[in-house]
């Protein structure tokens, strides 16, 4: 029997640098109260929202990726031609193939690296960034770029009371590279699939297709019902991941979870009994739910503003349709 050559990858992976892109278009509340009895004060204090970025025709899925793409290649301090693998977590890519990742490595510059898309909502920024971690460790590649897009104004209906005021766009993005010294601590993540129903597309494309239904699919959920879902059992996932990272909430710097709402990171940040010293990220209040964007959003904001700063140890945890999840601890680049 022949055996395999061992692999050659890094002992370790760490987060080296950032990148955002928030699309130009600035939307208030009262734009989304055109078509919806509400009110600016019921939305502010049901999720913390005051404004959110929608996309015009020119910031793609692919033209977001690419902007943000660069930033965070810069912040790395790396090539384009060293990056060997490109992730892309999205639900508002509508091309069903191929890949928008594919685009996005050819479009930067990159020498034919590896490149494909995840669909994991809310937690696919973590699902992305334990596959890049384990691809440097096992070592198909130096360099990873984990992207979260999203065109979520392309799937929100704006009639939809419940969910109208909740999307917006953007994209972030982070190089995983090696380390000697574990900077990306284990993923505690999984999926409930008994409850898919709370979060998803209203209906197939191919029911719009076929003329079945004349309005085009958006998401839905029941708000509820996530809330509780999201408030206890994600902190219970928080805590999991702090203690396989063997790390305490006393020894936390950052605090940086999906930005579905505020309610519910306040809920969080209270049950896990996080120190005030720790700096919660609340980019929802002007960037909105932007799915699997929202946490490299908040981090690269955090660390704009001076919020965090470089080498803090952060919490990180995604959580959405699935319903699927994804926690783990970071070092900052």
């Amino acid at each position: 029997m022949a055996k395999l050559k061992p692999s050659k990858g890094a002992p370790y992976a760490r987060i080296l640098g950032v990148g955002g892109y928030r699309p130009t278009r600035v939307v208030p509340n009262e734009v989304i109260l055109e078509k919806i009895d509400s009110s600016d004060e019921w939305i502010r204090s049901r999720s913390g929202i005051e404004t959110r970025h929608w996309a015009n025709d020119e910031e793609t899925v692919a033209a977001m990726s690419i902007e943000a793409s660069g930033k965070a290649i810069a912040d790395a301090g790396i090539s384009v031609e060293q990056i060997g693998g490109v992730i892309v977590s999205t639900v508002s890519h509508f091309k069903q193939t191929p890949a928008v990742a594919t685009e996005i490595a050819d479009k930067l510059g990159t020498k034919k690296a590896a490149a494909f898309d995840i669909s994991a909502g809310c937690a696919g920024f973590g699902y992305g960034l334990t596959l890049a971690k384990g691809m440097i460790v096992e070592g198909s590649a130096e360099y990873v770029l984990v992207i979260g897009v999203e065109r979520l104004s392309d799937l929100t209906d704006l009639e939809d009371r419940a969910t109208a005021f909740l999307f917006g766009d953007g994209a972030g993005a982070v190089v995983v590279g090696p380390s000697q010294e574990p900077e990306i601590g284990p993923t505690v993540w999984g999926s409930e699939g008994d409850k898919s129903e709370t979060i998803k597309q209203t209906v197939p494309w191919t029911d719009y297709r076929t003329g079945e239904v004349d309005k085009f699919p958006a998401i839905t959920q029941e708000g509820q019902a996530v809330f509780r879902w999201a408030v206890f059992e994600m902190a219970k996932v928080a805590q999991q991941a702090l203690d396989a990272a063997g790390i305490t909430p006393d020894e936390l710097d950052v605090f940086i979870p999906h930005q579905a709402n505020e309610r519910i990171i306040d809920s969080m940040v209270k049950t896990l009994k996080l120190p005030e010293h720790v700096t919660v990220a609340r980019d929802v209040r002007t960037t909105g739910n932007t799915s699997a964007a929202s946490i490299p959003l908040a981090m690269e904001r955090l660390l704009a503003t001076g919020e965090a700063k470089s080498g803090d140890t952060a919490l990180v945890i995604g959580f959405g349709a699935g319903l699927v999840y994804a926690a783990t601890v970071v070092t900052l680049p």
